[in-house]
C-alpha cells in the first residue's frame, strides 16, 4: 500500500496552487503518490514531474477529461505519454477559450456582469474554467462563495442547456488514454446521477472500452456507494482508485488533500518521475 491522491487540480485547470506547489503541499501532507489531473489539459504535468524529483515525492502525469454522454461523466488518465493526447487536448483548450464568451454573455443576463480582463487575472494565463467566473462574481459581491455561484448561476439547469463546449465521447476518451500508453479510471461514479443497474451498465460499457479501473474512494461517496463501486471492480475485474478532487481552499474548501492507503502496483509499472519526457 501507498498513501495516495489519485485526483488534483493545479492553475494549468481550476486549481488554486501551481503544479509545483500542490507538490510541494502533498508531501507536507505525507502523500506518497500525488496524480496531477488536470482537466483536458497536460500542460503542468512537467512541472509537477521536476518538482517531484526535487522533493521526492512520486509523481504520477494525469488528466481528467469530460466525456459527452452524461454532465458528470468524467474520465481519469494515469501514466501516458502526454505527447500522444496533444491532439485531443488542443481542441478542448479552443472549445474552453470559445465557452468563456458564452459564460459572460449568461451571466450579464442574469444580471451579473463581469470583465473578461477580470476573469482572465484570476486564470494567471491558464484557459478560463468555471471557478475562475465563481471567484470573480465573490469579488464583485454577486454571490458570498464559489459555491453560491454554481448552485444558483454556473451549475444550473439552464446554464448546461445554454452554454455548451466541446466534450469527447467516452469510447474516444479512453483510446485516446490507452493509446498513449495509460490506465484509465472512471472518475466519481455518483456524478453522472446514474445508480443501480444504468450505473452498472454504464461500468460495463466502459469496461468493454477499455476501463481498468472505478474511483471507488472519493470525500462525497456514502459509505453505501462506496460498497456499490468496489463490488462493481470485483464483478468486471478492475481496480479501485480514490483522491480527493482537490483545487485548493479558495476554489474548493470543503475538500482537503487525501491521504489514501491504495494498492497502486497495477497503476505504477515503471519509476514514476522517470515516465515518458
Amino acid at each position: 500500500m501507498i498513501i495516495c491522491d489519485l485526483h488534483t487540480h493545479s492553475t494549468a485547470s481550476d486549481g488554486q496552487y501551481t503544479p509545483s506547489d500542490l507538490v510541494s503541499l502533498a508531501k507536507e501532507r505525507g502523500i506518497e503518490l500525488l496524480a496531477l489531473t488536470d482537466h483536458d489539459t497536460t500542460d503542468g504535468l512537467e512541472e509537477a514531474v521536476r518538482a517531484g524529483d526535487a522533493l521526492g515525492i512520486r509523481v504520477l502525469r494525469g488528466i481528467e477529461l469530460g466525456a459527452a454522454e452524461y454532465s458528470g461523466l468524467h474520465i481519469l488518465g494515469y501514466g501516458f505519454d502526454p505527447t500522444g493526447l496533444e491532439p485531443l487536448c488542443q481542441k478542448l483548450k479552443e472549445s474552453r477559450n470559445n465557452r468563456k464568451y458564452q459564460i459572460l454573455d449568461f451571466l450579464r443576463e442574469k444580471g451579473c456582469p463581469l470583465t473578461l480582463e477580470e476573469v482572465e487575472s484570476i486564470a494567471g494565463g491558464t484557459v478560463i474554467a468555471r471557478p475562475h467566473f465563481a471567484q470573480a462574481m465573490v469579488r464583485r459581491g454577486y454571490t458570498e462563495s464559489n459555491r453560491e455561484a454554481f448552485d444558483r448561476y454556473l451549475d444550473t439547469k439552464e446554464f448546461r442547456q445554454r452554454v455548451k463546449r466541446l466534450k469527447a465521447d467516452a469510447r474516444t476518451c479512453v483510446a485516446t488514454i490507452k493509446a498513449a500508453g495509460g490506465r484509465v479510471s472512471l472518475a466519481h461514479p455518483y456524478q453522472t446521477g446514474l445508480e443501480g443497474q444504468e450505473l452498472e451498465n454504464l461500468v460495463r460499457t466502459l469496461a468493454d472500452y477499455g476501463l481498468d479501473a472505478i474511483e471507488c474512494y472519493y470525500p462525497k461517496h456514502t459509505p453505501e456507494q462506496q460498497a456499490f463501486y468496489l463490488r462493481l471492480t470485483e464483478k468486471y475485474r478492475l481496480h479501485a482508485t480514490g483522491g480527493s478532487d482537490f483545487h485548493g481552499e479558495r476554489v474548493k474548501p470543503e475538500i482537503p488533500l487525501s491521504a489514501l492507503p491504495l494498492d497502486v502496483e497495477w497503476l505504477v509499472t515503471q519509476p514514476l518521475n522517470a515516465g515518458s519526457r
